[in-house]
């Protein structure tokens, strides 16, 4: 799938449905995943994962893309292995005003280890986002989670120019935040993202956080696995989290670098196999 080729209106042809209100509660044990809660348009599908690999789960949003107004929350609780990914890259649409909340809370207890990997989420010119995504992992506990930014439907020529948009991560241990990082993108976006001290006319953003207590012990081989051709890439480790960006001007490479990283670091970190599930790949 490439996510630069979108050939959708600027509204959806459901745009005047009323804002949705989608919740979504997983639980993981050693029997594998299951929905504790699920009120539409959220849905859990959990298909066959590839033999040796962790129990897997597939989140679909099955009103099409996120409207203004809307108000979707998942929260995992994960007491076992898993991965849990998106059905599609998510799509937010352009909005008349009102804000589209989305919230994740990933809480991961010992001995467990969550991959969270969604596909992506494409911003429409005029969208307007506050996303929060929480991760709280007790010592003895891993979890390795990620997101690919959009700026525009690349694919119609369209970049992001207008709107509003707060992206919000945060890593705690026992209650105690350890990274707390947030992106805000208002007023005149076009002139933010072209400035050399931002975005320098990057289109796409993808970032990589991994939490555990070997996290430090992964910092030189994460820099070396991020590195990609014509990409700006970076990785760092802050209160023993670490977080690797990247930056790029084709959404199609970046996705491909992220997808590199991920399969090399699942292994070295968490002793899987060096494959995303096969839904990423499309």
């Amino acid at each position: 799938m490439r996510m630069s080729v979108v050939s959708l209106p600027s509204e959806p042809p459901g745009a005047l449905r009323p804002t949705t209100r989608g919740a979504l509660a997983v639980a993981v044990d050693r029997r594998g995943l299951r929905a504790r809660r699920q009120r539409a348009p959220l849905r859990l599908f959990r298909p066959r994962p590839p033999a040796g690999d962790a129990p897997l789960g597939v989140i679909a949003n099955l009103s099409g893309g996120v409207l203004g107004g809307d108000r979707l929350a998942v929260s995992v609780d994960a007491g076992a292995e898993a991965l849990i990914t998106g059905q599609a890259a998510e799509k937010v649409y352009r909005s008349a005003g009102a804000t589209a909340r989305l919230r994740a809370r990933l809480t991961v207890r010992a001995p467990a280890a969550l991959e969270w990997l969604p596909q992506g989420t494409i911003l429409f010119d005029g969208a307007r986002l506050d996303r929060r995504a929480a991760l709280c992992v007790a010592p003895g506990a891993r979890c390795l989670a990620g997101e690919i930014l959009v700026l525009g439907r690349l694919g119609m020529g369209e970049r992001l120019a207008r709107g509003e948009i707060l992206e919000r991560w945060r890593v705690e241990r026992a209650g105690r935040p350890l990274w707390i990082d947030a992106l805000r993108l208002d007023g005149d976006i076009a002139a933010r993202l072209a400035a050399r001290d931002g975005f320098a006319g990057a289109r796409c953003l993808a970032t990589a956080v991994y939490a555990g207590d070997d996290a430090p012990r992964h910092i030189d081989g994460a820099r070396h696995m991020a590195t990609a051709p014509g990409l700006r890439a970076g990785a760092t480790l802050v209160n023993g989290v670490l977080v690797v960006r990247w930056l790029a001007d084709d959404p199609a490479a970046a996705r491909a670098a992220f997808g590199k990283f991920w399969r090399a670091f699942r292994a070295a970190a968490l002793g899987r196999p060096a494959r995303l599930p096969t839904i990423w790949r499309i």
